[in-house]
């Protein structure tokens, strides 16, 4: 269960409620602008990439393709029996 947070500071007149109020909207609203930015940062869509970049990024997948087919082969391999495999 979560602690029970209590109030920081107790107010005697409606005013200093108010400002208190005026203060966590302003406090909400920079969170959201944050929020919000960060969000939209996170779905910009991709800049085009230059032939360059296109090639080495087929580069790159095309290695770690192979690199994770060369890791499976050897697991299957080593661990066959626990994949139906008979053993050896």
């Amino acid at each position: 269960m979560l602690p029970v947070r209590t109030p920081e500071k107790t107010y005697h007149t409606l005013d200093e409620i108010r400002l208190r109020k005026e203060e966590l909207a302003t406090d909400i609203q920079h969170d959201n602008e944050q929020f919000t930015s960060l969000w939209r940062s996170l779905f910009q869509p991709k800049q085009d990439s230059t032939k360059g970049e296109m090639i080495a990024s087929l580069v790159t997948n095309s290695i770690t393709a192979v690199d994770t087919f060369l890791l499976l082969r050897k697991l299957y391999n080593k661990y066959g029996r626990f994949f139906g495999k008979k053993k050896r």
